[in-house]
């Protein structure tokens, strides 16, 4: 049986003089507290796609991430506490003799069957999940089966993300709802979700994804709403270097927003919108009375993680 979610999340007023000086207000969207298990956003997108799987009569869900990919553990621990199997397709063959990294440990223990694929296998096959060819091999090799993809992204998900502006009362045109960014999926539900006036503003975690991010939300909109809001756009200048890296400067910024807040981070993803967040404001990039609003979407690392 799966724990209830904590419906709404808190959301707590974050003073700092650094976003004071430029007029900006913060807020922090405490998704990171939703769940023990499926925290933040993956909860937010799971939850409509798991609802989808049980009225299907699915007995298996599979789906595609990284080593340490938070979405492999979170579709691992919801299927297992719903009675499904779960599959998880990993990107990088070399990782199948190697010994199990702390994500991957928990998501076999979990229930998760692992299977690696080349990074080659990995993007043709992740990237074209839906698509006729590649959908029905998936079900040939793994039987019945309901396909999630990267990052549970999907309209499913997007329109579960849409709920989360609804969480935040008083929105208006002063308001920017703020989220990390890396398959597009929340921050399609999120713009699609708000009020006039209010936008949405996405942080890329990934390089080299403008452009292409872009045309994944604009397609999760059309396909989730039948039509695309127009009111966000998205940052790509705060990607530390790339999808998973952490480097020192980031490090540096998320200790002692800590320190100062007594909220811990997570790195790939909350860290890096929040540094954004920050950079941006001090460059004169919102207006004063700006009111942002960043939804923190994932716990940190345990404690010794590998």
């Amino acid at each position: 049986m799966l724990e209830p979610a904590l419906l709404p999340t808190p959301l707590v007023d974050c003073t700092d003089e650094v976003l004071a000086r430029a007029g900006v207000e913060l807020r922090l969207k405490r998704d990171d507290l939703l769940h023990p298990s499926v925290p933040g956003n993956k909860w937010r997108k799971l939850a409509p796609n798991l609802a989808a799987a049980v009225e299907q009569g699915q007995a298996r869900l599979l789906t595609f991430g990284g080593a340490y990919s938070t979405h492999l553990r979170a579709v691992a621990v919801a299927a297992g506490a719903l009675g499904l199997e779960s599959v998880g397709l990993v990107r990088g063959e070399e990782l199948a003799g190697a010994p199990r990294n702390w994500s991957l440990r928990a998501a076999e223990a979990a229930g998760m069957r692992l299977e690696f694929l080349s990074r080659t296998a990995y993007r043709e096959t992740a990237g074209r999940c839906t698509a006729g060819e590649v959908a029905a091999e998936l079900q040939r090799r793994w039987g019945p089966c309901l396909v999630l993809p990267e990052g549970g992204s999907n309209a499913l998900a997007a329109a579960g993300a849409a709920a989360v502006p609804a969480e935040l009362p008083g929105l208006g045109e002063r308001d920017v709802v703020c989220c990390p960014v890396g398959t597009g999926g929340t921050l399609a539900g999120i713009a699609a979700g708000l009020p006039p006036g209010a936008r949405a503003l996405g942080v890329a975690v990934l390089r080299g994804g403008a452009g292409y991010l872009e045309g994944e939300v604009a397609r999760l909109q059309r396909v989730a709403f039948g039509r695309e809001s127009g009111n966000w756009r998205i940052d790509h200048d705060h990607h530390g270097g790339g999808y998973g890296r952490v480097p020192a400067g980031l490090s540096v910024f998320a200790e002692d927003f800590e320190r100062r807040h007594g909220v811990a981070l997570e790195r790939r993803y909350v860290a890096k919108l929040l540094a954004a967040l920050y950079d941006l404001a001090a460059a004169g990039a919102f207006p004063a009375g700006t009111r942002l609003t960043a939804v923190v979407t994932g716990l940190p690392d345990p404690p010794q993680a590998d």
